[in-house]
């Protein structure tokens, strides 16, 4: 079907599909409106996603309801100091044949939800380094490739922070968005209450499948993107790196000031792809500078490395974020 239509037609396809995936996970989860849209965002752009919140915000919920209207399989790993990277991965075992054979962790998933990842030491949160970047898992000098499409939703908690192990930079770089799951408003909670105190469950139903969400990903990928819009990506990426070219002497002081380290790269990629998607979730056929500051936030957060001065002052990586927008 996706193949006899138009880039036209599927985008527009899209905008019904992204309505109707709205509607139907807002009937299990109520509000959280930004961080649903995030994940959708992310899913469509194909990108993995760290979300950050207080306990009870319906995190594993929000992802588990995400997989079920996508028709995707969905595993949770729930990781604890002792999770070995075997137990992400899969390890061979020797069967009653006496020959060796590979077992599947559950990484092998469309989508897998790594829960409260900083709780385990680096050495197994690096099991998810190859999985994330080469869709792929090397188990005792084999290959196995993992299913199409595929995406790691993490959670962390922001405030509980005895026994845990915060993640690297590499790591954290391949988050394409970290997004930040606020309380829900007196109204939202009351509903909460309410629907959850129930005796009756919603099961969401599913929407689309895997076939569809890659057709989806490869016409935003077709998309046109206006040079000046890279550009602004790129400036806007290079603004938060110390001692860069380019910048006013205000800016560039207030930098030099507040920031360490700045965002690589790849933060420019994910800035044109988030923005290309969330153009094409909105009706538009090709991205402008709006759709960048629409995604700057879920892509820098993560990718700026604040100094002492900043801590000291308590200035945010959202204020530091926010002024580079202005």
């Amino acid at each position: 079907m996706y193949k006899t239509m138009s880039d036209k037609e599927q985008l527009d396809l899209l905008v019904q599909k992204y309505g109707a995936l709205r509607s139907e996970i807002a009937k299990v989860i109520v509000g959280q409106h930004e961080a649903v849209d995030s994940l959708l965002l992310s899913v469509f752009t194909g990108g993995h996603c760290l979300l950050l919140g207080v306990p009870g915000l319906a995190k594993t919920l929000m992802v588990n309801t995400l997989a079920k209207t996508m028709g995707l399989s969905f595993n949770r790993i729930q990781f604890t100091p002792d999770l070995m990277p075997t137990d992400i991965t899969g390890s061979e075992i020797l069967d009653q044949n006496r020959q060796f054979r590979f077992v599947k962790g559950p990484v092998f998933a469309g989508i897998v939800l790594a829960d409260e990842i900083n709780r385990t030491p680096p050495k197994t949160q690096a099991a998810l380094l190859e999985a994330m970047q080469e869709h792929a898992v090397t188990v005792a000098g084999t290959t196995y490739p993992l299913p199409n499409p595929f995406f790691v939703l993490a959670t962390q908690n922001p405030i509980e922070q005895e026994g845990t192990y915060p993640l690297p930079e590499a790591q954290l770089d391949r988050f394409m968005f970290n997004v930040r799951l606020d309380y829900p408003s007196f109204e939202e909670e009351v509903n909460i209450v309410r629907q959850t105190t129930a005796d009756h469950s919603v099961d969401p139903q599913q929407l689309l499948t895997a076939e569809e969400i890659i057709a989806f990903q490869q016409a935003i990928r077709r998309m046109p993107v206006p040079d000046n819009v890279v550009e602004y990506a790129v400036n806007l990426v290079a603004s938060t790196r110390p001692n860069a070219s380019g910048h006013s002497a205000a800016k560039q002081s207030s930098i030099q000031k507040y920031i360490s380290w700045g965002a690589g790269p790849r933060a420019s990629q994910y800035l044109v792809m988030g923005a290309k998607t969330h153009a094409a979730m909105h009706a538009k056929y090709s991205p402008d500078c709006e759709d960048i500051r629409a995604v700057a936030f879920n892509v820098l957060r993560h990718r700026i490395v604040r100094n002492y001065y900043a801590e000291a002052e308590g200035i945010s990586t959202d204020k530091i974020i926010t002024d580079l927008l202005a």
